[in-house]
């Protein structure tokens, strides 16, 4: 499969269905949406798959871009397409691992903007919504995407992380959240 990002650049993905890439409609819809907060932003990029959302965000001016990804092929794939993309190898970090664990090791780190595409029909919805309110590490003003089959919704929402906004293209759905 052959994705391409902002200036038409060609991303490398792992052959089969090892992972499901965003779509170029749903990214090009959150880019749009986001217009004028990228630039300068931290983003998170959780169960990063290729790693196409982060790199959109560091070919949009990201200061500093994680991804956490559970696959080590998954992560090979994630850094060399950041390297391909990034100014600079010190504007990112990818992170192996489980993706509750990684976001522990991220407490007290803050992010302007957070995207989580996990496998649709994961558990990890409800624990990873806690763990970013537990650790902190969506900042007061920034946002959160999460992408979902769009018949559900992930999250109502709690105390902390509450709706903002709801999308529907085609199968997929996207929620954000603001803290």
């Amino acid at each position: 499969m052959s994705v391409r990002i902002y200036g038409n650049r060609q991303l490398k993905t792992l052959p089969g269905q090892a992972t499901r890439p965003t779509t170029g409609r749903v990214r090009e819809a959150l880019f749009n949406i986001w217009q004028g907060k990228i630039a300068g932003c931290r983003w998170l990029d959780l169960c990063a798959g290729n790693g196409s959302m982060g790199a959109e965000a560091l070919c949009r001016g990201a200061a500093w871009v994680v991804g956490i990804e559970k696959s080590s092929r998954a992560c090979s794939i994630i850094r060399q397409n950041w390297q391909m993309v990034a100014s600079d190898p010190e504007l990112f970090q990818v992170l192996r691992g489980d993706v509750l664990q990684q976001l522990e090791k991220l407490a007290g780190q803050q992010f302007d903007r957070i995207y989580f595409d996990p496998p649709y029909e994961s558990d990890l919805y409800q624990p990873v919504f806690e763990a970013i309110c537990h650790y902190q590490v969506l900042a007061p003003s920034g946002e959160m995407a999460v992408e979902h089959n769009s018949e559900r919704s992930p999250f109502a929402g709690n105390e902390t992380l509450e709706i903002c906004r709801q999308k529907v293209y085609g199968n997929t759905g996207l929620t954000f959240y603001q803290g």
